[in-house]
């Protein structure tokens, strides 16, 4: 896969007016629309369930990258999936079996991805790589915006790239900038996720064709 792909995450966006900021980044090269689930127990957030992701539904076409962040995701993935999700990614942490929960998503026909918080090693999913359509590589502490960029946990895209087939999408996702962008990308990584950095910038579209 050549093309990198960037997903604006609507974690920076401003609510009030979610509409129109979707459809900012839709306008200027947006590829995926990041949405990032948080229950308030397994990160230290809380934002949006299932009805805010079938209200987002409507109102893009772009596919909707639903990340996770929740205790026990198999109980809500038929909520996700009915409200429109296209990927859906849970948290390695989270599961005793991935296996059975990579097998339920596919099995409804969306892709399936599982992401790792910064102290887990990338040892931990090399075996089930193959099973899966991404694995997302979290840069930041799971739970909050803005955060900076551990480059520690870079390297652990060189290893799963290593480890991986060419069709893997490995998704990075924390402290995204340009600067940052060329060190995920320089290990493998051909998905961006994006908040502030996007949605703060002047020019939106100029900061997306930057990440690329």
């Amino acid at each position: 896969m050549n093309k990198i792909i960037v997903a604006p995450s609507i974690l920076s966006a401003d609510f009030s007016c979610l509409k129109e900021e979707i459809e900012k980044v839709e306008n200027s090269g947006a590829d995926w629309i990041h949405v990032d689930v948080m229950d308030g127990h397994f990160v230290p957030n809380l934002t949006i369930g299932a009805p805010v992701v079938k209200c987002i539904r409507k109102i893009t076409t772009l596919p909707l990258d639903v990340h996770l962040m929740i205790e026990n995701p198999e109980k809500y993935l038929d909520d996700f999936i009915s409200a429109g999700s296209d990927i859906i990614t849970f948290h390695y942490e989270t599961v005793e079996n991935p296996f059975d929960l990579i097998s339920k998503i596919k099995e409804k026909g969306i892709k399936a991805g599982i992401s790792i918080k910064p102290k887990t090693e990338a040892e931990a999913i090399l075996p089930y790589i193959n099973e899966l359509d991404l694995v997302l590589v979290m840069t930041v502490e799971p739970g909050f915006g803005g955060q900076k960029f551990m480059n520690e946990c870079a390297l652990k895209i060189k290893k799963i790239r290593e480890n991986a087939s060419d069709n893997l999408i490995i998704e990075v996702d924390g402290g995204i900038n340009s600067e940052t962008a060329k060190i995920c990308k320089d290990y493998g990584a051909n998905a961006l996720v994006s908040g502030n950095y996007i949605y703060k910038a002047q020019d939106t579209k100029k900061a997306i064709e930057s990440l690329r």
